[in-house]
């Protein structure tokens, strides 16, 4: 399945058909806060409260879930209409508890999983990988239906899995299409993080905020909107990317399975052990990084530390065979945003509110989600 990903999302019509959905996507975002921003209190939707504060971490998401499933899965998530969307919404934050949490018969072989049915995760968990099913299910059942409207864009992800397990010699299964469905839908869950502790560590430190937006506007000027071209000529914005994925990566943990037994530190770690690399603590590594805990983009200007898996100090997509295979797709959006956010907006807190009352705790889990969502205001800048 991974070479089916690799193939299909990261051919070169598939990256030119990502690069015009994002440009788009992120298009529609800045025009809608643009309005949410500009909009009477009691004229506010969801995204704004009393204060017309923007719930960043809400537009973060759904900018991301739009990309995803019109390149993936032919449809925009925020066209399936509200009653939808708040169902998907609820799945997908139910899968990402599920994830996190922590089972009895992960630690207590022997009585793990009696413990997991007294207490009632076992049942919760197998209701969610139900509700996902169901949700993979449809979105198969809708490729499926030859009274589907074609849309715009090339066919998409799905379209490619179900002509290919037509064919003889391909073994695919509907199976392993939900699976290719729920990495896919996982991969949201990476960039959203980033890009809300990137904002979120811009609004702390106030400097690096002036600078990268000095940065990104010198290099814009009045263009009106940064594109991918621009990306290039912004060596700060790309060092703040990448400070933010060393001092508050997406994902704390990289799990991996022994192949064979080995030694760590004296430690015998028998074969087809999980472990898990702590990819936090190595970016908090005060023998490897000057001032750790310090937010620090400087540290990567000029810097020939890359994500490709090469640097260990620095291994927020892994490294190795089994490094993240979705990358090249995560980086330029993440990157592309930020800029336009900053590029189009001048940020401050709330009414009320000091940049020390920034909440820095993160969820429980594999993705290290704000437990309180990013509430900011914005000022149109250009």
């Amino acid at each position: 399945m991974r070479k089916k990903f690799v193939t299909h999302m990261l051919s070169a019509n598939r990256t030119e058909q990502f690069r015009q959905v994002q440009t788009d996507e992120i298009f529609r975002m800045i025009e809608k806060i643009s309005k949410l921003s500009a909009a009477p209190a009691a004229a506010a939707d969801d995204y704004v409260s009393s204060e017309a504060p923007i719930n960043l971490s809400e537009i973060a998401m759904t900018l991301i879930r739009n990309i995803i499933f019109r390149v993936g899965f032919g449809k925009r998530f925020e066209d399936e209409g509200t009653a939808a969307v708040s169902r998907l919404h609820s799945v997908f934050a139910e899968t990402q508890a599920m994830v996190g949490r922590l089972f009895f018969k992960d630690c207590l072989p022997f009585v793990g999983c009696w413990l997991d049915s007294l207490t009632g995760w076992n049942r919760r968990l197998r209701n969610n990988f139900s509700d996902c099913d169901k949700v993979y299910q449809q979105l198969i059942e809708d490729h499926l239906d030859p009274k589907r409207p074609k849309v715009a864009e090339q066919e998409d992800l799905i379209d490619v899995l179900l002509a290919e397990m037509k064919t003889a010699d391909d073994h695919q299964t509907f199976d392993s299409i939900k699976s290719t469905i729920m990495e896919n839908i996982a991969a949201t869950d990476t960039i959203k993080v980033t890009l809300e502790w990137a904002m979120t560590n811009l609004m702390k430190n106030r400097e690096a905020m002036k600078k990268v937006q000095k940065e990104v506007r010198y290099v814009v000027k009045d263009k009106g909107f940064v594109d991918e071209d621009d990306l290039q000529r912004l060596e700060y914005l790309k060092a703040v990317v990448k400070e933010t994925m060393r001092f508050q990566p997406a994902g704390q943990f990289l799990l991996r399975e022994t192949t064979e037994k080995c030694v760590i530190d004296g430690y015998h770690i028998p074969a087809k052990t999980t472990v898990f690399v702590n990819v936090l603590a190595i970016g908090r590594d005060g023998q490897v990084w000057d001032k750790p805990d310090e937010f620090i983009p400087e540290r990567f200007v000029g810097s020939n530390i890359d994500m490709g898996g090469q640097n260990f100090e620095f291994i927020p997509f892994g490294a190795g065979r089994r490094i993240c295979a979705g990358s090249p797709i995560a980086m330029p959006i993440v990157e592309l945003a930020l800029a336009n956010l900053l590029y189009k907006f001048d940020w401050k807190m709330p009414h009320g509110m000091k940049i020390d009352d920034l909440d820095f705790e993160a969820t429980p889990g594999l993705t290290q989600h704000k437990k309180k969502p990013l509430k900011l205001v914005a000022t149109k800048s250009i």
